[in-house]
């Protein structure tokens, strides 16, 4: 395995090229050690943010425009919208870096983004500028532009968090962006909008009540001058939604409820029945659909005020991305008492049903099953083979308590998948965490408090492993499983040179050859790598980026760093 401390003759030519180069360190990049950073770190508001000072314009024409959008899959440089295309597919067609060349990788720049915590953010690359949110640390967070070749900070908006509440870490999986700005979303609930060659602020618009046990950490979607976002804090007596707002003005659009079918709730539980929508969608502009995975119902682990199906929890929603009206769902885990919420991303592509090819939408459950949906009705065509472990599954919690696999966390939890059409198939992270469920005889809604209805916990000596698995989306069948020593989260990317990569909580960075599962090359980042790759393309030479920082909810060591690799010869 190599690591960083195997590279010092690479930092010093790094280093050197850059002084070549005549690039200004505007922030603490691995091989740049000894320059000061430019930036200074802005005091922020009450809720608010600032661009730092000492930041300079970008050079390179960065306004994304809907039609490089609506083109992303075939555009080979960049990596424009969170999932890479509309798809979520996560699917580069590079082949620069394949699995023949891929022993040459190295890192070229290690960007040190000053905010250690639970780093989980998908960075955009337009043009050769990279741009990345951070998690929040010390109530700040932030966007910042890099150079996507050497790491050098281009310009940093920092957001001063209000009050907030959440339950899974201070994260934030990433921006999206279009006309000519970049837009996120704060933990204390606000969608923000800054220009994308300055960093300055153009707006920010409040999107929920963090009072309330609302928080946002979501990447948010642009398609065709709407901002799509969802919202977080299932664990909260809240209700989910999703919405669109004016990419120009910040005005909320249209708003969507998970909770909305009040028939499949006992009384008026749907008010506080959660449901919500905290990972990136997919759209199918050809449908005109907006398609994405919803969490559980709440309190979580206590059915016993809230009988009935609990729709739209748990399930993988379509809506009229034009009007925010139902489309079509299909329920994954009805009246769900063991958290098993939909959380990772919908994946859009053909698979066959009864000899034809169709169009389809697939979710990697919590329950370890790959879920296959047809794009036009929501019927369910196959569910995979389970990808993990399944024990006492669906059992009711009790009193004393009932051992299950999957645990809470999955299965597969928010981990963005990837699906190569080359091979047919989807790579999938996964866990096995043996979990002792319990329940509770009442759970009141308690405003602002959060509520779970019981509790889950790990069984001591229990299995705690991951896996990384390639399913046929064509049969749902395994191809080949990846067994590997910790939880896995963080995400997938897979190429055109027949690579998947992925990484592991010990901070190992892995690359698997994508038709058999044999590693091919790994590398340590020293901080756990859970967050997802991408791969993109500048000056004709291919770079493969990832964020290593490390995860709160399954304790991996924390970093704040994002690793640029590519080629040595």
């Amino acid at each position: 395995m190599k690591s960083l401390l195997d590279f010092p003759k690479i930092a010093r030519t790094v280093a050197l090229s850059a002084t070549v180069m005549g690039v200004a360190a505007a922030g603490h990049v691995w091989g740049f050690a000894v320059a000061q950073a430019a930036a200074v770190q802005a005091s922020g508001s009450e809720t608010g943010g600032l661009m730092s000072k000492g930041a300079s314009a970008v050079g390179q024409n960065v306004n994304v425009t809907q039609s490089m959008l609506s083109n992303a899959g075939k555009e080979k440089g960049n990596w424009l919208l969170s999932g890479r295309a509309y798809d979520n597919q996560r699917y580069s067609p590079l082949t620069q870096i394949n699995a023949r060349t891929v022993k040459h990788l190295v890192p070229v720049a290690i960007a040190q983004t000053g905010y250690t915590a639970s780093f989980e953010t998908t960075p955009l690359v337009v043009n050769g500028v990279m741009y990345a949110t951070t998690p929040m640390v010390n109530k700040k967070q932030a966007l910042i532009a890099l150079n996507a070749v050497t790491g050098q900070t281009l310009w940093k908006y920092e957001y001063t968090d209000g009050f907030n509440q959440i339950c899974c870490g201070p994260v934030n999986r990433g921006a999206t962006a279009g006309n000519g700005k970049v837009f996120f979303l704060t933990i204390d609930d606000h969608l923000v909008a800054v220009d994308a060659k300055t960093g300055q602020e153009a707006w920010k618009a409040e999107v929920a009540n963090p009072q309330a046990g609302y928080s946002e950490t979501m990447a948010p979607t642009f398609y065709d001058n709407m901002v799509l976002i969802g919202s977080a804090g299932g664990e909260w007596p809240i209700a989910g939604f999703v919405a669109a707002y004016d990419a120009n003005s910040g005005k909320e659009l249209w708003r969507w409820h998970s909770t909305s079918d009040h028939a499949s709730w006992s009384g008026d539980s749907w008010k506080t029945g959660g449901g919500m929508t905290w990972t990136t969608p997919a759209v199918d502009p050809e449908r005109g659909l907006l398609i994405f995975a919803t969490g559980n119902p709440n309190p979580d682990l206590n059915g016993s005020g809230r009988l009935g199906d609990n729709l739209y929890t748990d399930s993988i929603v379509a809506l009229h991305v034009k009007t925010g009206k139902l489309a079509w769902y299909y329920q994954e885990v009805p009246h769900d008492v063991w958290d098993y919420d939909a959380v990772s991303n919908v994946v859009l592509f053909d698979t066959m049903d009864n000899g034809k090819v169709v169009p389809a939408a697939g979710e990697a459950g919590k329950t370890a099953w790959f879920y296959i949906v047809n794009r036009d009705t929501g019927k369910l065509i196959r569910k995979s083979e389970a990808f993990d472990q399944q024990k006492n599954m669906f059992s009711q919690p009790t009193d004393k308590g009932v051992d299950m696999l999957p645990g809470a966390n999955g299965g597969s939890e928010w981990s963005p998948p990837a699906y190569s059409p080359l091979t047919h198939m989807v790579y999938i992270l996964g866990m096995n965490q043996l979990m002792t469920f319990t329940n509770e005889k009442d759970s009141p809604a308690i405003p602002g408090q959060i509520r779970l209805g019981s509790t889950f916990k790990n069984v001591k000596g229990g299995p705690q492993n991951g896996t990384f698995t390639a399913i046929d989306v064509n049969s749902g069948k395994i191809v080949w499983d990846q067994h590997l020593p910790q939880p896995m989260m963080g995400g997938a990317l897979v190429t055109a040179g027949n690579l998947a990569f992925t990484g592991e909580g010990n901070g190992s960075f892995d690359a698997f050859d994508a038709k058999t599962g044999e590693k091919l090359w790994n590398f340590n980042l020293g901080a756990g790598v859970n967050a997802p790759p991408i791969a993109y393309e500048v000056n004709g030479k291919e770079y493969i980026a990832v964020a290593a920082g490390g995860n709160f909810q399954l304790n991996f060591p924390y970093g704040d760093a994002i690793a640029i690799f590519t080629l040595s010869k």
